[in-house]
């Protein structure tokens, strides 16, 4: 906030804290509203709430770009803040966002596809999908439909929800990153990976998007969403080292760079699914004991001699595959830490259905 620099937190350097910035918010720039917001509940101070709104009102000019990832930058960068805050401003860059993704439905295919403008290296498009296109779209599709009346928007979401399970998720539970599919027709021609190790590995954060996604959808688009979300919440919890921090894909191997963004985005998810099964309350401690792991072995300062800036959440592995990033702080990181923790105090687990 105190930086007169241009654009949109998206990593930043773990050894001083220095941003790297994108000049639209890339798919990342609407953490940085939702980050924002969530520190105006925790202070009370209207200054975050002021500059959450700066954040949904600059981003409403990309409620058009071709990419699914919209999801991400309405849900966080808009939606959330008018929870948070009652913003009507929020509110209103929420529903165009959610509107500009509602137009790129392929009905016969059954969903939202990742778009030529999705924010991936190759193989994007009409044809293409992706499980990080499930967390926020169907929440904010689901909200714009009960909040207008436009039932089709619920629709919309339901259906592109149960695509990525069927696109996405594997019979043990695990999670593919990415499926081509036929345009006219829905079926899946492959599974593949966009960031992860290999097209049959699994990509830590294509883990942790599923858990949170699906946990989404079970709340806000129907309990047939539930069983998915705690598969592949099983799998996670099977997986996860006794350190807590994913390593960046499952099958990388034991001394694998870690991604604590992964692992906080599977300690939301794991909060939310303790609160929609009652038959899992270990699911708490699962993510607690995550968050606590995430704030003593990786939050600045780690040591007593650490003479970083306070507050950085290190270790999160933006794109092994292309060496970007591997070891920094992410805005997302930083957003589902500080979501989590207020959610293990009690401050937001009804203000962020």
């Amino acid at each position: 906030m105190a930086s007169d620099q241009p654009g949109y937190p998206h990593y930043a350097d773990p050894a001083d804290g220095t941003w790297r910035r994108t000049p639209d918010g890339f798919w990342t720039g609407g953490f940085w509203g939702s980050l924002l917001a969530l520190a105006a509940v925790a202070t009370g101070e209207e200054r975050y709430a002021a500059a959450a709104d700066q954040v949904a009102i600059g981003l409403t000019g990309r409620a058009e770009s071709d990419t699914a990832f919209r999801g991400f930058l309405f849900h966080y960068g808009a939606l959330l803040p008018h929870l948070l805050t009652g913003s009507g401003a929020a509110a209103e860059s929420a529903l165009a966002g959610a509107r500009g993704l509602a137009s790129a439905f392929n009905g016969d295919a059954g969903l939202i596809p990742l778009g030529s403008q999705a924010e991936e290296a190759g193989d994007v498009g009409a044809g293409a999908a992706n499980i990080d296109a499930v967390p926020g779209t169907v929440a904010l599709l689901c909200w714009a439909a009960e909040r207008t009346g436009e039932t089709g928007l619920a629709e919309i979401a339901r259906r592109h929800a149960a695509r990525h399970v069927e696109y996405c998720v594997r019979d043990d539970g695990s999670v593919a990153q990415s499926a081509a599919f036929d345009e006219r027709t829905g079926e899946l021609k492959c599974r593949y990976t966009h960031k992860g190790l290999s097209d049959g590995s699994t990509w830590a954060r294509a883990q942790a998007w599923a858990m949170l996604g699906f946990a989404q959808a079970a709340h806000w688009s129907g309990p047939e969403f539930l069983d998915p979300a705690l598969r592949v919440a099983d799998r996670w919890i099977e997986w996860l080292p006794d350190c807590r921090v994913a390593p960046w894909d499952f099958a990388a191997g034991v001394d694998a760079p870690r991604d604590t963004s992964a692992s906080a985005i599977a300690a939301v998810a794991l909060l939310r699914l303790a609160d929609q099964s009652t038959d899992r309350p270990h699911y708490r401690d699962h993510a607690a004991a995550t968050v606590r792991r995430l704030v003593v072995d990786h939050l600045t300062p780690v040591t007593e001699d650490d003479p970083r800036p306070a507050g950085i959440l290190t270790a999160g592995c933006f794109d092994q595959r292309r060496g970007e990033a591997t070891a920094h702080e992410l805005i997302w990181g930083d957003h589902f830490l500080l979501e989590s923790l207020l959610r293990l105090r009690g401050d937001v687990a009804t203000s962020i259905p």
